[in-house]
């Protein structure tokens, strides 16, 4: 009797879990504006049961510094794009490019799941970063690309990965009145 239950509950769990798990996604998906971001696109299958060989992200043109991670067993390719206008480096070096998306190429098995991860400065402003993502596969790919859906209407079966830029943390001091102090 527990066993049938555990499978009941098991196979419910893997219901419910399915379509979240089905997608390419961020693992940290909100982050103030201007902070520094670390964050995982999760990889949770292959491609219609076959093994992903390669993941490919754009990096949004709002993100004018961004790093991967490289993984074991895996290469790594970084394309650069020119800046609109050149900023300054944290050391206080003009940078003219930017990184415009990274790729990752290994073999991740089917029944695998995993994580590549990045390092970016967000932008100071608030919004919502799209991170367009292709997922090859040793037969056929799935392109994660179609923007996030409006309000109300349905989702597509294949968003890019998005990040939500929150306002800045202000200091605290923000909403007080000072003029009674």
């Amino acid at each position: 009797m527990k066993t049938s239950i555990l499978i009941l509950a098991a196979a419910a769990f893997a219901a419910i879990a399915a379509p979240a798990a089905a997608h390419v996604v961020l693992s940290v998906r909100q982050a103030p504006a201007g902070s520094y971001y670390t964050g995982a696109f999760h990889v949770g299958h292959g491609c219609a049961g076959s093994a992903t060989t390669a993941l490919r992200v754009e990096i949004p043109a709002a993100i004018t510094g961004a790093k991967p991670q490289p993984k074991p067993g895996w290469t790594l390719e970084i394309e650069r794009a020119p800046l609109a206008a050149p900023v300054k480096g944290e050391g206080g070096e003009t940078i003219t490019t930017r990184a415009a998306a990274f790729t990752w190429r290994g073999r991740l098995p089917e029944d695998e799941f995993d994580e590549f991860a990045i390092t970016a400065k967000l932008p100071a402003e608030a919004g919502v970063l799209t991170f367009p993502a292709v997922q090859t596969c040793e037969q056929g790919e799935t392109r994660w690309t179609d923007p996030p859906a409006a309000p109300g209407q349905p989702r597509s079966p294949h968003p890019a990965p998005t990040l939500t830029v929150t306002p800045k943390a202000d200091d605290g001091m923000a909403g007080m009145d000072m003029s009674h102090h």
